[in-house]
């Protein structure tokens, strides 16, 4: 076996027989550099021809797919916001009908009872004339029948006292 061989300022290194790392070697340099350049314009040929149309395809498929999108998003937005004015219109027009009915509802109301409270006072006033009238001819009757009730009333009176009718 060989021994390690040692040089200042570095660690011992085994012999192997194989020698230098092949990149590192100056001989088979320029072999290195003709399958190098090989390599990539291969590499080149086959990202360029094959790889890059298809990524090329994927991405602008993608890129029409999102301006359709964002064509339907805005078609719909400005559907949404259509209908969205069109409901607000629908609620303030429902509004003011309300409101309309209301008032109508309030004066057909209030003219009723205006119309009923005026027959309620004609009946009323009608009722307190009658109500008058048959008192008045109560206390006539009664002024016509004083005198007739006050001899009645004597005439008892001195009957008791007496004991006897006067006559």
């Amino acid at each position: 076996m060989a021994e390690p061989t040692l040089t200042a300022g570095t660690e011992p290194r085994p012999k192997t027989g194989h020698g230098e790392f092949p990149p590192f070697q100056t001989e088979t340099f320029a072999s290195q550099l003709f399958w190098l350049v090989i390599a990539f314009v291969l590499l080149y040929v086959l990202m360029s021809k094959i790889a890059l149309p298809r990524v090329v395809s994927i991405i602008e498929s993608r890129k029409k797919k999102i301006e359709d999108d964002l064509a339907e998003a805005g078609n719909l937005k400005t559907q949404s916001d259509e209908t969205m004015a069109a409901y607000e219109k629908a609620l303030v027009d429902a509004r003011l009908r309300g409101q309309a009915i209301v008032n109508e509802t309030r004066e057909k109301q209030t003219l009723e009872a205006a119309v009923r409270r005026k027959g309620l006072e004609d009946e009323l006033n009608r009722k307190i004339i009658e109500s008058e009238n048959t008192i008045a001819a109560a206390k006539q009757a009664a002024m016509s029948n004083v005198g007739t009730i006050a001899e009645e009333a004597a005439r008892a009176i001195v009957e008791r006292l007496i004991g006897r009718t006067p006559g």
